[in-house]
């Protein structure tokens, strides 16, 4: 009795490796196999219910992410033509219009406010930081270019620059240097970066640091030869290494 049913255990083993194997060697077996599978699956209403939900959550994601971006595209192009005269009165330095609008046209104030999440309210951030800075307004200033943000090396780096500009106003000399610092660090080019480098050594001797000061002289010594920093860099590089053995 026991030897018969183990026998048929073996029989029925070797059955279903027989059919494991002729899927793996028929392509068009296993095509049907899977299809008999799946149309099982769609016949039951409780894994129905399941992928009509899971579609449906689908469909209203794709569609709020549509929607959001031609929301946001129609919302950034209604930022940029508030903007156009806004950047004219900054042109023209009437900064007082340019930053709070003219009665009939948005300032840039009011167009981070309507349409904040645009690119255009990210630019308004970093023209309001300039007019700010213009008018002597250094906290205002240092905020709201802290709240720009660019990819490029050109527009990034000088909002960090800015942003020491302004702390320097503050007196705020240490954090002026390290704000410097980051605008000779992001992306370095021989246009921009020994500038940033002098900034940065001005503010680290106002603030007694004179061997950071020296160093930031010496990066333009190395790296920038050509730059018409260059000179200014080899006169008060010595002078600050005497200062820092002093100290």
């Amino acid at each position: 009795m026991a030897n018969r049913v183990k026998g048929n255990k073996s029989k029925s083993t070797k059955k279903e490796e027989h059919h494991n194997q002729e899927l793996l060697e028929s392509p068009e077996a296993l095509r049907h196999t899977l299809i008999d599978n799946t149309e099982l699956f769609f016949k039951k209403k409780k894994n129905q219910r399941i992928v009509l939900g899971i579609g449906v959550v689908i469909a209203l994601v794709v569609a709020g992410i549509f929607g959001y971006t031609y929301y946001m595209d129609n919302q950034n192009q209604a930022a940029q033509e508030e903007m156009f005269q806004a950047i004219f009165y900054f042109e023209s330095d009437s900064l007082s219009k340019a930053l709070n609008g003219d009665g009939n046209n948005y300032g840039f104030l009011e167009i981070i406010d309507e349409y904040g999440g645009t690119s255009a309210a990210n630019l308004a951030h970093f023209y309001a930081g300039i007019s700010f800075l213009k008018q002597g307004d250094y906290e205002n200033a240092v905020a709201h270019l802290e709240d720009f943000s660019a990819s490029d090396y050109l527009l990034q780096a000088r909002a960090y620059a800015l942003i020491g500009d302004a702390q320097m106003g503050l007196n705020q000399y240490e954090e002026a240097a390290q704000s410097y610092q980051k605008a000779a660090d992001y992306k370095p080019n021989r246009y921009f970066t020994p500038e940033y480098l002098k900034k940065a050594a001005i503010a680290y001797e106002a603030n007694n640091n004179y061997q950071a000061a020296a160093d930031s002289y010496g990066r333009i010594i190395e790296e920038f030869p050509t730059s018409t920093e260059y000179q200014e860099a080899l006169k008060h590089q010595a002078r600050l290494e005497a200062l820092a053995s002093g100290q």
